[in-house]
């Protein structure tokens, strides 16, 4: 009985390994900008002083952050396609947008389809959340000082949609609803980092909100990591 006991412990431990192990493949990587880079204006919010007077220097643009080597922030980064035909657990902890020094942070969100989506007011002041997504239930709802937050969901698979402050019309921020969690957003560094994929060949696609979208093939082992960097130009005049 012990040694029937012990064959069947073992046969569990190693299907167990197995499993970890077919999903525990890794696709990284680093964006770059190639080109002459655009001077972009500053955020002006002398419209509101309440604002303005958050910030002692010159509020840099979202539309393009760079860090050293032209990397690039704010891409959203996912696999398109190649996953297996399943259903994905949809994490119980929220995505966390803030609206902070009148900004939304972060510029770019991912969300699974049915996970909270918390929407904080860390600023004070009054803002505006307008969501206005073609899929899901859009929403318009004030946030004034009184209201330090709110959570949303979202119920449907939906690409890319801008939510916006009428209040401050330079607060936007973009924010795309996934089947699976095989997503990553970059820092000004560029890299991201697709983990615990079960082996395959996948689509991994990028988009940035004024230079679109590209994608690449790439086929990972159990166990394995693989490397792809993509680079963002310009669009031609």
């Amino acid at each position: 009985m012990l040694r029937s006991r012990r064959s069947i412990f073992v046969f569990v431990l190693a299907h167990l390994l197995l499993a970890g192990a077919a999903f525990a493949a890794t696709v990284q990587g680093t964006v770059k900008y190639d080109g002459a880079v655009p001077t972009l204006k500053p955020v002006d919010m002398a419209a509101d002083p309440a604002c303005a007077a958050k910030h002692k220097t010159p509020v840099e643009s979202d539309i393009l952050v760079l860090g050293s080597g032209n990397t690039v922030g704010n891409i959203f980064v996912k696999v398109k396609s190649g996953l297996p035909d399943k259903q994905w657990p949809t994490p119980k902890e929220p995505v966390v947008m803030d609206q902070k020094g009148c900004r939304y942070t972060p510029h770019v969100i991912g969300v699974m389809v049915n996970q909270p989506f918390k929407v904080l007011n860390s600023d004070g002041i009054l803002h505006n959340v307008h969501a206005l997504p073609k899929v899901n239930q859009q929403f318009n709802m004030a946030m004034p000082a009184s209201r330090t937050e709110a959570i949303e969901e979202f119920a449907k698979v939906e690409g890319m949609f801008v939510i916006k402050c009428d209040v401050h019309p330079w607060m936007k921020a973009y924010v795309e609803v996934m089947s699976h969690p095989f997503f990553d957003v970059t820092e000004s560094d560029g890299k991201f980092a697709l983990t615990d994929l079960p082996a395959g060949t996948y689509d991994i696609e990028i988009w940035h909100e004024k230079l679109g979208t590209q994608s690449q093939k790439v086929t990972v082992g159990a166990d394995e990591t693989k490397a792809i960097d993509f680079t963002l130009r310009a669009p031609a005049k």
